[in-house]
Protein backbone atom coordinates (compact mmCIF):
# COMPACT_ATOMS: atom_id res chain seq x y z
CA UNK A 1 0.00 0.00 0.00
CA UNK A 2 1.11 3.61 -0.50
CA UNK A 3 2.70 5.18 2.55
CA UNK A 4 -0.34 7.11 3.72
CA UNK A 5 -2.66 4.11 3.38
CA UNK A 6 -0.15 1.86 5.11
CA UNK A 7 0.06 4.29 8.02
CA UNK A 8 -3.74 4.44 8.22
CA UNK A 9 -3.90 0.62 8.30
CA UNK A 10 -1.29 0.50 11.06
CA UNK A 11 -3.19 3.10 13.05
CA UNK A 12 -6.41 1.15 12.62
CA UNK A 13 -4.78 -2.00 13.96
CA UNK A 14 -3.34 -0.10 16.91
CA UNK A 15 -6.70 1.49 17.68
CA UNK A 16 -8.64 -1.79 17.62
CA UNK A 17 -6.04 -3.59 19.75
CA UNK A 18 -6.05 -0.74 22.25
CA UNK A 19 -9.85 -0.50 22.25
CA UNK A 20 -10.18 -4.18 23.02
CA UNK A 21 -7.83 -3.89 26.00
CA UNK A 22 -9.39 -0.67 27.28
CA UNK A 23 -13.04 -1.65 26.98
CA UNK A 24 -12.62 -5.20 28.26
CA UNK A 25 -11.07 -3.69 31.37
CA UNK A 26 -13.74 -0.98 31.66
CA UNK A 27 -16.63 -0.77 29.23
CA UNK A 28 -17.33 2.78 30.50
CA UNK A 29 -13.85 4.07 29.70
CA UNK A 30 -13.73 7.20 27.52
CA UNK A 31 -12.62 6.95 23.92
CA UNK A 32 -9.67 9.20 24.77
CA UNK A 33 -8.21 6.31 26.78
CA UNK A 34 -8.12 4.27 23.58
CA UNK A 35 -6.22 6.97 21.70
CA UNK A 36 -3.73 7.27 24.55
CA UNK A 37 -3.12 3.51 24.73
CA UNK A 38 -2.83 3.24 20.95
CA UNK A 39 -0.40 6.14 20.80
CA UNK A 40 -2.42 8.01 18.19
CA UNK A 41 -3.99 11.44 18.21
CA UNK A 42 -7.65 11.71 19.14
CA UNK A 43 -8.33 13.32 15.75
CA UNK A 44 -6.84 10.28 13.96
CA UNK A 45 -9.09 8.02 15.99
CA UNK A 46 -12.21 10.07 15.28
CA UNK A 47 -11.48 10.10 11.55
CA UNK A 48 -11.77 6.31 11.55
CA UNK A 49 -14.33 5.87 14.34
CA UNK A 50 -16.57 8.91 14.76
CA UNK A 51 -18.00 7.69 18.08
CA UNK A 52 -17.45 5.19 20.85
CA UNK A 53 -20.58 3.39 19.66
CA UNK A 54 -19.04 2.78 16.25
CA UNK A 55 -15.80 1.55 17.81
CA UNK A 56 -17.60 -0.88 20.13
CA UNK A 57 -19.72 -2.13 17.25
CA UNK A 58 -16.60 -2.73 15.15
CA UNK A 59 -14.89 -4.67 17.94
CA UNK A 60 -17.83 -7.02 18.38
CA UNK A 61 -18.35 -7.38 14.64
CA UNK A 62 -14.70 -8.41 14.25
CA UNK A 63 -15.13 -10.91 17.08
CA UNK A 64 -18.16 -12.42 15.36
CA UNK A 65 -16.26 -12.74 12.09
CA UNK A 66 -13.39 -14.46 13.94
CA UNK A 67 -15.88 -16.90 15.50
CA UNK A 68 -17.33 -17.67 12.07
CA UNK A 69 -13.90 -18.18 10.54
CA UNK A 70 -13.05 -20.74 13.23
CA UNK A 71 -16.44 -22.41 12.78
CA UNK A 72 -15.89 -22.68 9.03
CA UNK A 73 -12.47 -24.23 9.70
CA UNK A 74 -14.09 -26.78 12.01
CA UNK A 75 -16.34 -27.96 9.21
CA UNK A 76 -13.26 -28.81 7.15
CA UNK A 77 -12.31 -31.49 9.71
CA UNK A 78 -13.53 -34.93 8.60
CA UNK A 79 -13.88 -36.00 12.25
CA UNK A 80 -16.98 -34.34 13.67
CA UNK A 81 -15.87 -34.69 17.28
CA UNK A 82 -12.36 -33.35 16.70
CA UNK A 83 -13.88 -30.56 14.64
CA UNK A 84 -15.95 -29.53 17.66
CA UNK A 85 -13.05 -29.81 20.11
CA UNK A 86 -10.64 -27.86 17.92
CA UNK A 87 -13.25 -25.19 17.31
CA UNK A 88 -13.89 -24.65 21.01
CA UNK A 89 -10.17 -24.57 21.78
CA UNK A 90 -9.44 -22.00 19.07
CA UNK A 91 -12.32 -19.74 20.04
CA UNK A 92 -11.31 -19.87 23.71
CA UNK A 93 -7.71 -19.05 22.79
CA UNK A 94 -8.88 -16.14 20.62
CA UNK A 95 -10.88 -14.82 23.59
CA UNK A 96 -13.82 -14.00 21.34
CA UNK A 97 -16.51 -14.32 23.99
CA UNK A 98 -14.98 -11.82 26.39
CA UNK A 99 -16.47 -9.26 24.02
CA UNK A 100 -19.93 -10.71 24.66
CA UNK A 101 -19.42 -11.00 28.41
CA UNK A 102 -18.17 -7.43 28.82
CA UNK A 103 -19.66 -5.39 26.00
CA UNK A 104 -23.18 -6.73 25.37
CA UNK A 105 -25.63 -3.93 26.06
CA UNK A 106 -23.07 -1.12 25.75
CA UNK A 107 -23.98 -0.29 22.15
CA UNK A 108 -26.76 -0.88 19.65
CA UNK A 109 -26.06 -3.52 16.98
CA UNK A 110 -27.21 -2.62 13.50
CA UNK A 111 -28.33 -4.62 10.48
CA UNK A 112 -24.74 -5.08 9.31
CA UNK A 113 -24.46 -7.84 11.92
CA UNK A 114 -27.31 -9.93 10.52
CA UNK A 115 -25.49 -11.90 7.80
CA UNK A 116 -22.72 -12.89 10.21
CA UNK A 117 -25.23 -13.72 12.95
CA UNK A 118 -27.18 -15.96 10.59
CA UNK A 119 -24.00 -17.64 9.38
CA UNK A 120 -22.91 -18.18 12.97
CA UNK A 121 -26.16 -19.96 13.80
CA UNK A 122 -25.94 -22.16 10.71
CA UNK A 123 -22.33 -23.29 11.12
CA UNK A 124 -22.65 -23.86 14.87
CA UNK A 125 -25.69 -26.05 14.28
CA UNK A 126 -23.75 -28.05 11.70
CA UNK A 127 -20.75 -28.47 14.01
CA UNK A 128 -23.02 -29.87 16.71
CA UNK A 129 -24.87 -32.09 14.25
CA UNK A 130 -21.61 -33.62 13.02
CA UNK A 131 -20.36 -34.14 16.57
CA UNK A 132 -23.59 -35.93 17.47
CA UNK A 133 -23.20 -38.13 14.39
CA UNK A 134 -19.92 -39.49 15.80
CA UNK A 135 -21.74 -40.79 18.87
CA UNK A 136 -19.32 -39.02 21.22
CA UNK A 137 -21.33 -35.89 21.98
CA UNK A 138 -23.89 -36.62 24.66
CA UNK A 139 -27.55 -36.44 23.65
CA UNK A 140 -29.33 -33.23 24.53
CA UNK A 141 -26.40 -30.87 23.84
CA UNK A 142 -27.53 -28.06 21.55
CA UNK A 143 -25.72 -25.36 19.56
CA UNK A 144 -26.79 -22.82 22.18
CA UNK A 145 -24.98 -24.85 24.85
CA UNK A 146 -21.70 -24.09 23.11
CA UNK A 147 -22.26 -20.41 23.79
CA UNK A 148 -22.60 -21.14 27.50
CA UNK A 149 -19.35 -23.11 27.47
CA UNK A 150 -17.46 -20.35 25.69
CA UNK A 151 -18.81 -17.62 27.95
CA UNK A 152 -17.92 -19.68 31.03
CA UNK A 153 -14.32 -19.83 29.85
CA UNK A 154 -14.27 -16.14 28.93
CA UNK A 155 -15.43 -15.22 32.45
CA UNK A 156 -12.10 -16.49 33.83
CA UNK A 157 -9.67 -13.58 34.11
CA UNK A 158 -6.39 -13.24 35.99
CA UNK A 159 -3.87 -10.37 36.11
CA UNK A 160 -1.40 -12.56 34.20
CA UNK A 161 -2.62 -13.25 30.62
CA UNK A 162 -0.64 -16.48 30.44
CA UNK A 163 -2.30 -17.77 33.60
CA UNK A 164 -5.69 -16.72 32.27
CA UNK A 165 -5.11 -18.76 29.10
CA UNK A 166 -3.97 -21.78 31.14
CA UNK A 167 -7.01 -21.73 33.40
CA UNK A 168 -9.41 -21.26 30.52
CA UNK A 169 -7.98 -24.29 28.76
CA UNK A 170 -8.18 -26.28 32.01
CA UNK A 171 -11.84 -25.44 32.49
CA UNK A 172 -12.57 -26.15 28.83
CA UNK A 173 -11.00 -29.61 29.20
CA UNK A 174 -13.31 -30.35 32.14
CA UNK A 175 -16.33 -29.08 30.21
CA UNK A 176 -15.37 -31.18 27.19
CA UNK A 177 -15.25 -34.25 29.41
CA UNK A 178 -18.80 -33.41 30.47
CA UNK A 179 -19.86 -33.29 26.82
CA UNK A 180 -19.08 -36.99 26.48
CA UNK A 181 -20.70 -38.11 29.74
CA UNK A 182 -23.79 -40.28 29.99
CA UNK A 183 -27.08 -39.23 31.49
CA UNK A 184 -29.68 -36.59 30.90
CA UNK A 185 -28.86 -32.93 31.34
CA UNK A 186 -30.98 -31.04 33.89
CA UNK A 187 -33.48 -28.45 32.75
CA UNK A 188 -34.41 -27.42 29.22
CA UNK A 189 -31.56 -26.29 26.94
CA UNK A 190 -31.11 -22.64 25.98
CA UNK A 191 -33.50 -21.63 23.24
CA UNK A 192 -32.44 -19.87 20.03
CA UNK A 193 -32.48 -16.14 20.67
CA UNK A 194 -32.94 -16.54 24.42
CA UNK A 195 -29.94 -14.34 25.20
CA UNK A 196 -30.64 -11.70 22.56
CA UNK A 197 -31.98 -9.37 25.26
CA UNK A 198 -28.39 -8.72 26.43
CA UNK A 199 -27.65 -6.80 23.26
CA UNK A 200 -30.35 -4.23 23.94
CA UNK A 201 -28.69 -0.95 24.79
CA UNK A 202 -28.64 -0.37 28.55
CA UNK A 203 -29.41 3.18 29.62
Amino acid sequence: MPGRKAQAARNDGLILTAARAVFLADANAPIAAVAERAGVGISALYRRYPSKEVLLRTLCYDGLRRYNAEADAALADSDGWQGLVGFLERVVDADVHSLTVHLAGTFTPDDSFLPEVMHSAEVTEEIVRRAHATGRLRPGVTPQDLGLILESCAAISMPDPTRTAQLRRRVLAMLLAGLTADGDLPGPPPQPGEFAWRWERRT
